[in-house]
This record gives C-alpha cells, structure tokens and sequence, in this order.
C-alpha cells in the first residue's frame, strides 16, 4: 500500500511513461550545463553564468528545484528572471508552488528511511514559499507550464533531462543507493530501452551519483548532481552542476565518465558560502524548519563521501 501522507506520495500527474522521452531533442548543443536542486540559492546562481558564459556556443538547462529557500521577494524574482530564460523543467517544488494545496505537501515523494519530523519541515518550508510566489500569479502560471522532462542531442548521445527519474518527476530511482540494488537493474534496463536515451540527467534526491551501464546496445549512463545549491560531500561546501559535451571540459572536474563519445561530467560549483549564510539565516533564523533541516549541511557537507557517487 502506498503511503498518501503529504510529503510522501506522488500525486499521478507527476507521472510519464519512459516512452515519451522517445521524441526529437528540444535542444542541440555541443555542451550544456545541468543544474538541478539550486534550492533558491542566488550565490550559486551568479556563478553559475559566470562558469557557462565562459564556454561560448553552451546551454544552460534548469532541471528542478530552482526554488526553494528563496522565500524573500527579492531573491524568488531574482531566481525567477534567471531560470524562465533559459531551457528549464519543474520539479515537484515549482509544481506544488504553482499549484494551491494538492495533498502532497512537498511533493517531494520521501522514501521511509526520511524521517517524519524531517517530512513535516519540508511541507512547512513548501508552504512559507508558496506564500511568496502568491504574490505573482503570473510567474506562477509560468512555472506550471514548464514540462517535466527535456531531450537533448549532444554530439551522438541523446539525454533525457528529467528531474526524478524516468517515470515521475519526483521518482527516487536515480538515487544513489537504489541504483546499487541488483533488483533495480531490470528497471533501469527498461528505463533505458523505452525512452531511447543514452544519458539520464536527474536531480532530486539530493545527494549526487554516477553510474554507467551496458545493457547489452552500449553504455549508458545515469548522472545524478545531487544539488546545485548545497554542498553534497562532508567538509566540501560546494555545489554540483551535470556537464555533458562533445568535448571534455577544459578546467577542473570532480568526476566524469563517457558515453558515446560524450564526455559527462561532474563540475563544482564554487559559491560564496558567506555571503549565502547570511541570506540564508535572514530568511531561516535559528529554529525555523529550514535551518532545522539544513543548516548543518549548509555548514558542515551532508555525511556523504566522493566514494559514494560512483561506487558500483
């Protein structure tokens, strides 16, 4: 029986079949930058254009969760401006926000090794934002007619840009554990045949992955950036973008792999932790929900090593 409880479950219009992924490319570059879970953060967000102006010719793609901890008129617009002039997709944040109450809370579809207060914060955070973006009818008309899921060929690689998984737009089955379940293998198989892609570009659970597969036609790969707007690894406070490109990235990178002859590619992002601290508390003081439920990560790095991301 599935849980219904808000912040748990997925509401069935978050749902897509694999299939519809197998479709012309909406978008076609020699490169393009992934950044999903920037989570309302405006100092990632300035160094992201910074990193991709510097690479002529590249796409920007916002795949989710661009929102979040925006709550601040000035940053949701901010943020807003940015995105809605790009390629860009809704994650279950923009859809709830777009939206009046639904019954999913956060939509954010939590597995059960979350916990119930950690449920409970999150629907709480949901709804101070949603209180923001009710200010601007339009814009949240905008975000509701953003798709779930983007094709893009780069070089000889088609990637499905979905913000969950290959199915939901808040589906848990990129995450970094459950790609290691011999279990899942079949599903992932499926995943793969039916949307016709040879890289998935998600987001969504937070803390990042990269798996390659040959189910037998090729490798594939699955890279999952964790979060653009947090830091994913302890002691690192810095974000991850996903860079896909014909051409291997000419600076630093994390960790990558290569498909096709497409070079994907994990690049830090390298924001200015003070200054988002100070934004960050002056809308999430001591004992709000959000610092609650972050600030430790914000501050720290999540429990999470490098190791992690690409370990079989």
């Amino acid at each position: 029986m599935s849980d219904t409880r808000p912040g748990r479950n997925c509401p069935v219009d978050y749902r897509y079949p694999p299939a519809s992924l197998s479709r012309h490319p909406e978008i076609v570059a020699d490169a393009i930058y992934i950044v999903g879970g920037l989570y309302g953060n405006v100092e990632a967000l300035d160094r992201i254009l910074t990193m991709v102006a510097a690479e002529r010719g590249a796409a920007l793609v916002f795949n989710g969760d661009f929102h979040w901890f925006d709550v601040a008129r000035e940053d949701f617009l901010a943020v807003n401006g940015i995105v809605t002039g790009t390629h860009a997709i809704r994650g279950n944040v923009e859809t709830e926000i777009a939206a009046e109450e639904s019954g999913a809370g956060c939509g954010c579809a939590y597995p059960l090794d979350v916990s119930d207060a950690e449920v409970s914060r999150s629907n709480r955070i949901l709804e101070r934002l949603r209180d923001t973006a009710r200010e601007f009818p339009r814009l949240r008309e905008e975000l509701g007619a953003l798709p779930m899921n983007l094709v893009a060929q780069v070089g000889g690689a088609r990637v499905g840009i979905v913000h969950g998984d290959a199915s939901s737009l808040a589906g848990w089955g990129f995450a970094h554990d459950r790609m290691r379940e011999p279990g899942h293998r079949r599903w992932l198989e499926n995943a793969f045949r039916d949307s016709c892609v040879d890289i998935f570009a998600s987001s969504h659970t937070c803390l990042p992955a990269l798996r390659t597969f040959d189910f037998g036609a090729g490798e594939v790969a699955v890279a999952n950036n964790g979060a653009a707007g947090m830091p994913n690894f302890a002691g690192r406070c810095s974000g991850i973008l996903t860079r896909i490109g014909s051409k291997a990235h000419g600076g630093e990178t994390l960790y990558g792999a290569k498909v096709r002859e497409v070079h994907v590619e994990a690049i830090e992002i390298a924001y200015d932790g003070d200054r988002w601290a100070k934004r960050f508390l002056a809308s999430w003081p001591e004992g709000s929900p959000a610092h609650d439920s972050y600030w430790r990560r914000m501050s720290e790095g999540p429990r999470f090593d490098m190791e992690n991301v690409i370990a079989a």
